[in-house]
């Protein structure tokens, strides 16, 4: 009996490939590094079912090269590599895994935050360095978070989690979005205001939108003229979110007091100057990076690639118009 056949585009954690190896035929590209486009269509010619990552650009060529392709399931929450238009255009669920991933985000982004703040890869690198000889009354010295203000810009799950260590820090906590969310406000004792509003008054600005159009470049010179000089900017959403040449230059400028980044605009290519800077942290794109949440993508993945494969409804479609069209 012939096996459908799943494409994996890079080693995932093992769950999901086990799971998919119960009934299919499962080819995983076997180096460690992104795909080549030329082996990445391979993949595609010769498969049911592609299991892609972020950094895979699944666009028309790529669904034009096979007209049996069933479905795209996204190791990751963000699709903005995925052409989702086109996809539904030809019928076809794209998948993402949501729900997994907000604990470990939440968890990094405040991890960032008092990185940041207090100063500790410099400190780090000076204590490495030997030149730690006697305490100081003002080595080092960093911001007291408690009394603070941070501010969210963009109130999904993982904003509301950030919030919620925020709030048991004795951080005060204000927040945009696209509409107002009552019950986080009673719940975190926090205001709703106008971006403007926010930047200007926050301590901390943290980022958790995603990439759409309308939030390309939402951080640019003009929003990190309106934040305090003593403000930290934190991003773990999407590099494009923020003009990182403005970034690099209001950093250098001592505009902001700092910033720590996860994701940046041109990944995994850093903008010029941004490494040489002393006020900035920076990490390779790991927010989401712990065995649980890692583990638990790869099965959401595979149950999605399962379930359109016997004939039912993708469990997390992005599309979920293709049912309907």
């Amino acid at each position: 009996m012939h096996k459908p056949k799943v494409f994996v585009t890079r080693k995932i954690p093992d769950a999901g490939i086990s799971l998919l190896r119960e009934c299919c035929d499962v080819r995983v590209y076997p180096k460690d590094q992104v795909i080549s486009r030329k082996e990445l269509m391979n993949g595609v010619k010769w498969c049911d079912a592609l299991l892609c990552l972020l950094t895979e650009k699944i666009d028309k060529e790529v669904f034009d090269t096979n007209p049996h392709l069933k479905i795209i399931a996204n190791y990751a929450v963000g699709f903005d590599n995925i052409d989702v238009k086109y996809a539904t255009s030809k019928r076809i669920p794209v998948t993402n895994t949501p729900g997994v991933l907000e604990d470990a985000v939440a968890e990094h982004t405040f991890a960032l935050l008092l990185t940041i703040t207090k100063k500790i890869v410099e400190a780090d690198t000076f204590t490495r360095a030997g030149k730690y000889r006697f305490w100081e009354p003002l080595l080092f010295i960093s911001p007291q978070l408690k009394g603070k203000t941070l501010g969210i810009i963009g109130l999904g799950r993982i904003g509301s989690l950030v919030a919620e260590k925020a709030v048991a820090m004795g951080i005060k906590v204000i927040y945009t979005d696209i509409q107002r969310n009552s019950s986080f406000e009673r719940q975190f004792h926090a205001r709703f205001v106008s971006k403007e509003v926010l930047l200007e008054n926050a301590d901390f600005v943290s980022l958790h939108v995603p990439l759409l159009p309308s939030t390309h470049h939402l951080i640019g010179s003009k929003e990190l003229n309106m934040m305090k000089k003593t403000a930290y900017l934190i991003n773990t959403s999407r590099g494009p979110v923020v003009d990182e040449k403005a970034l690099v230059q209001a950093l250098k400028k001592k505009m902001i007091a700092g910033a720590a980044l996860d994701v940046y605009e041109f990944e995994p290519k850093l903008t010029s100057g941004l490494t040489k800077l002393r006020n900035v942290v920076l990490t390779p794109h790991i927010a989401s990076a712990t065995r649980e949440a890692r583990q638990a993508m790869s099965i959401i993945a595979a149950k999605n690639i399962l379930a359109v494969l016997n004939g039912k409804k993708a469990l997390t479609p992005i599309n979920p118009e293709v049912y309907t069209k």
